[in-house]
């Protein structure tokens, strides 16, 4: 096998691989990888996969022999014949290799849809059907059999690296259940440091390569990439499962008999940044300079303003106090002495004492007068261009366009404008997503300084929660309820919901919790445990008040846990 070399940080292989790796987190969470991991994977499904790989190996032979042909470096040359002796060793050894599982590969296998839609994709893209790229024959020079050759490896490196990270995330289930783990043996082998090596040979290659092309030839590059990695998804969402599986969580959602309901917070939930600082920064932009006079449409409408600088100054104290008595508020929140168990009632009357701090923080910056004098459509606008959490859009739009889905999206928030999230969403398309949040108070399109309150504690979020849920005549017992937060503010709601997810890394959140009893828990890992006891004939149900919360690095694991079957929709518009 190759030697290891160093791994090259910023090579092109490097930044494609990070910038696609929504669809590393989705193979992750495919029924497919969460049945291997946990071990009950029928033996027939994976015997169908590895029968498949020899498939894969003939086609990777046939494209490093290509790519061989049109590099025009010995050393490149030489690397590529390295990485296809490899493969041919592995096409070699893989009937013994699976042996062990009683998978006899004797017999001639039929590739499946999915298999044979990336070895078509990898081998026209080796004989150079690229667009923008001459026939196999018109390739005159060194450098136009240079580029194909970096296009073929760009169509490949991915496979690698997916396997590897496949193995290396598997690998702890492997490790904590020692010899008893069925497929220790497969999953040993992508995290090994063999295949690290392979991956690390085929990705340096592809970076010496790549140094000559132009942008155009890189976009090009990287389209192959992230196609081959999509098409790679698609083939562990293609392997047929005839057995109970927990994922996607909505799998046993019939839409005739009952509706999904997905509740998600706003702020650092779905946007970048808090909507109160959007606000803020609009008003002291638009504000009058301190030698201005106010604008007419603001004197007729006898809206004054004060100058921008004064108003800067007034948000910073505002939000100064805000941070120190939030801290305060939390400390007094735990008091009490750490309970040993989940404790629903105690946590319920600490985050109570929210409720008088939110109305408090919120008097204050209506008197202030901060929030004065802004334009409606200065609002909309802001909406329009706010930066969101890489995947929250591709998710809501995912589930909302997917007919076979019967779902009610709501959104709960603190947010003093509605308004501004309506916009944020609409921009996306997202018009059916239902908001529930503050209103500003207008007269003539300009915003008077008032607040028209709705929901502004952790209190009100469940009551609105509650009233949802309660009001909704398609509710019953086989409807799944989803709440995705980030803060305290989310608590209560993320506990009551079957299933609460936490989106991101709130400190305050996982102190509050932790001191009534609640467990944060990664939800992959946790899919899998449950997997596990996933079995014929046996059935479970999501319940909320359990006390346990799942933590998510990213959208992409709320999207693939959850809607499986909108993710192959997607890729198939996207193909």
């Amino acid at each position: 096998m190759a030697t290891t070399p160093k791994p090259n940080e910023e090579g092109a292989a490097k930044r494609f691989w990070d910038k696609f790796s929504k669809e590393s987190n989705l193979t992750l969470y495919t029924p497919f990888v969460v049945s291997l991991a946990s071990g009950n994977l029928k033996i027939d499904t994976f015997g169908h996969y590895v029968a498949q790989d020899v498939h894969f190996f003939k086609c990777f032979a046939q494209a490093y022999e290509l790519a061989e042909d049109c590099a025009d470096d010995d050393d490149a040359k030489d690397s590529i014949v390295e990485l296809r002796k490899n493969v041919l060793y592995e096409l070699r050894h893989h009937a013994s290799f699976v042996q062990e599982w009683g998978v006899d590969l004797s017999k001639e296998t039929t590739p499946n849809a999915a298999t044979t839609k990336y070895t078509n994709f990898l081998l026209a893209t080796a004989s150079g059907k690229v667009e923008g790229v001459k026939g196999p024959g018109e390739l005159a020079t060194p450098f136009e059999k240079t580029k194909v050759a970096a296009y073929t490896l760009s169509a490949m490196a991915p496979f690698m690296r997916l396997f590897v990270f496949l193995g290396n995330e598997l690998k702890s289930f492997v490790d904590f259940h020692g010899d008893e783990h069925p497929y220790k043996k497969l999953i040993h082998k992508y995290s090994s440091e063999s295949y690290q090596a392979t991956m690390l040979q085929i990705e340096d290659l592809l970076d010496k390569l790549s140094v000559s092309l132009t942008g155009q030839e890189l976009d090009t590059m990287q389209k192959l990439y992230h196609q081959a990695l999509k098409l790679e998804m698609e083939f562990f969402l293609a392997q047929p499962l005839h057995q109970p599986t927990v994922l996607p969580l909505s799998k046993l959602h019939i839409p005739s008999e009952n509706q999904l309901m997905i509740f998600s917070d706003f702020d650092l939930t779905c946007s970048v940044v808090d909507s109160s600082a959007i606000l803020a920064e609009i008003a002291i932009v638009t504000a009058p300079k301190s030698d201005q006079s106010q604008p007419e449409s603001q004197s007729q409408s006898q809206i004054v303003r004060m100058p921008s600088a004064d108003l800067r100054n007034t948000w910073e104290m505002l939000s100064k106090e805000y941070t120190e008595e939030y801290e305060q508020c939390m400390e007094s929140m735990l008091a009490n002495e750490k309970v040993e168990s989940f404790e629903y009632e105690g946590l319920k009357k600490a985050v109570e004492q929210l409720v008088e701090f939110e109305r408090k923080a919120n008097m204050k910056v209506i008197e202030s007068e901060v929030l004065k004098g802004l334009n409606v459509e200065d609002i909309k606008r802001a909406g329009e261009r706010l930066i969101m959490l890489d995947g929250c859009m591709g998710f809501f739009q995912s589930i909302i366009n997917n007919q076979n889905l019967n779902v009610n999206v709501h959104v709960l928030s603190y947010c003093w404008c509605a308004d501004l999230i309506r916009s944020a969403f609409s921009s996306g398309g997202l018009h059916k997503i239902n908001i529930h949040a503050n209103e500003f108070e207008y007269q003539n399109s300009l915003s008077t300084g008032e607040i028209i309150k709705k929901v502004e504690s952790p209190i009100d979020k469940l009551q609105a929660f509650t009233n949802i849920l309660k009001n909704n005549p398609q509710m019953g017992p086989t409807n799944l309820t989803i709440y995705i937060g980030d803060s305290v503010g989310d608590l209560l709601c993320l506990l009551e919901a079957d299933i609460g997810i936490v989106i991101g890394s709130s400190s305050s959140l996982r102190r509050i919790g932790t001191h009534f009893g609640v467990s944060f828990v990664p939800l992959f890992p946790s899919l899998v445990n449950k997997q596990k006891e996933c079995i014929e004939g046996s059935s479970f149900k999501w319940k909320g008040l359990s006390g346990v919360l799942y933590t998510v690095s990213s959208w992409a694991e709320v999207f693939g846990s959850s809607y499986m079957d909108a993710i192959v929709l997607g890729i198939r518009e996207m193909g």
